[in-house]
């Protein structure tokens, strides 16, 4: 059969292509070998955020008191791994459900098999060949592999957390960004002894040095051992050698940086460096007629950029031309507190020669979360000291993954700091943070 488009890979890239290819009337077909939604919503980003929220509500109980509440026995309360387990599932479930409807309502061809790309726009799955003008790879990755020498440990993929019955005590990820943090922080608030090895000498790289810090103060204060630049060297005793340090071990968790996923492919696909498919600003390949996006191209490794990436390519084979603005995408962490950020770090601004403006507010001043007992962290602005465009920006907050959204709105228009300060926010609102930022920006806090 022949279609406008065929897309290789069902997750946040691939089925969002999908369901925008068939708004704009391109017969299309989406090809997925195991799971619709992919990593993300099977067991990443949704299921994983679920137990992180299930730990932080566990850990809030703790301190009902707090708010008035009586009558709760903090040392009879207790995770149950199982049902917070079946609460997450439940959610994926809901989800992919509703992918399913939105792809079968737009009149998306789902075939399930292996893809392999042919030599003249065509895809073979398992044997049967399939063409089509337009080729998307949305394939995905996943963390690499743990050294061999170690291949004795009780290690877990992410993809199989989910078949754990009960979690051990003394646990360890390795790993060094986002998603090792978060799951090195669940297993602490529900009472595991955790250690994260960050095996890379670039622990959470591309975040502003300021949220790097303070996550490693954060990790400290949680006793949260974190070995920078370390790396696991062999499992003996129940015991992990890591350096100079034997870290008791009973189930180890692979967060490591991620690997792309590369179909099979009759004409060689031109890689990067970093084996991820290389591509142009508008996510051709070298391939004609064959695009490459999400976590496959490299270029970023976050569902919602993937997702952009895809509804881009669309506009793209659809004659709709326009620049992908890679800057002003977000990095949000999902821990307790959450961090977000959004723009150019203060590094890179130096770096560029640029003369800026760092402007600050803390929660602590704020109202509203006062009010919800989550007055860790702030806001950080980093604007342009000559015209005041907002060109960064920072938040530890209890929702800062929802809040960092308002940055992203000023930076598409190029705001500035003016702009951020005549924005009216409703009272009481932790969003009010923004305004105090940036009046702080122009030397005219309110609050502080």
């Amino acid at each position: 059969m022949e279609y406008d488009v065929l897309i290789i890979g069902a997750g946040p890239a691939g089925y969002v292509a999908a369901i925008r290819a068939g708004q704009v009337g391109l017969k299309t077909a989406i090809i997925e070998k195991t799971y619709i939604g992919g990593m993300c919503l099977n067991y990443g980003c949704i299921p994983t955020k679920s137990l992180l929220e299930s730990a932080k509500v566990f850990e809030k109980t703790k301190h009902a008191s707090e708010f008035g509440i009586d009558g709760i026995d903090v040392e009879k309360l207790s995770f149950n791994w199982n049902k917070a387990k079946s609460r997450s599932m439940g959610i994926t479930k809901k989800l992919t459900a509703g992918i399913n409807y939105l792809l079968k309502k737009n009149g998306i061809d789902v075939i399930t098999g292996t893809a392999k790309i042919g030599a003249d726009n065509s895809v073979f799955v398992d044997g049967k060949k399939i063409s089509a003008a337009n080729i998307i790879i949305a394939t995905g990755s996943k963390p690499k592999e743990t050294d061999n020498k170690i291949a004795n440990a009780p290690i877990i993929e992410m993809e199989k957390l989910f078949t754990l019955e009960t979690v051990p005590d003394n646990v360890i990820v390795t790993g060094n960004h986002v998603p090792a943090v978060e799951i090195a922080q669940f297993f602490k608030l529900i009472g595991k002894k955790v250690t994260l090895v960050a095996n890379s000498n670039s622990f959470m790289d591309g975040m502003d040095n300021f949220l790097i810090s303070f996550i490693a103060r954060k990790l400290k204060s949680e006793n949260i051992e974190l070995l920078l630049d370390a790396y696991p060297e062999k499992f003996e005793n129940g015991e992990l050698t890591i350096g100079d340090n034997k870290v008791k071990c009973d189930l180890l968790v692979n967060c490591n940086s991620r690997k792309a996923i590369i179909p099979e492919c009759e004409i060689p696909l031109e890689l990067t460096n970093r084996r991820y498919i290389k591509t142009s600003d508008d996510f051709e390949s070298n391939l004609k007629n064959v695009d490459a996006i999400g976590d496959a191209s490299g270029k970023s490794c976050v569902a919602h950029v993937a997702s952009a990436q895809g509804i881009h390519v669309i506009n793209t084979i659809k004659g709709i031309k326009a620049d992908f603005n890679a800057r002003t995408y977000p990095i949000n962490m999902y821990t307790a507190p959450e961090i977000a950020q959004i723009g150019m770090t203060e590094k890179q601004l130096k770096e560029e020669g640029m003369e800026i403006k760092i402007s600050e507010f803390p929660l602590s001043a704020n109202g509203k979360a006062m009010i919800e007992g989550n007055t860790e962290g702030l806001i950080r602005l980093l604007s342009d000291k000559k015209y005041g465009q907002v060109l960064g920006v920072q938040i530890i907050a209890a929702n800062a993954t929802d809040m960092i959204a308002e940055a992203g709105a000023y930076m598409g228009i190029e705001g500035t700091i003016y702009d951020v300060a005549q924005t009216i926010h409703a009272h009481p609102t932790v969003s009010e943070i923004f305004m105090e930022a940036g009046f702080d920006a122009i030397d005219k806090a309110i609050h502080k």
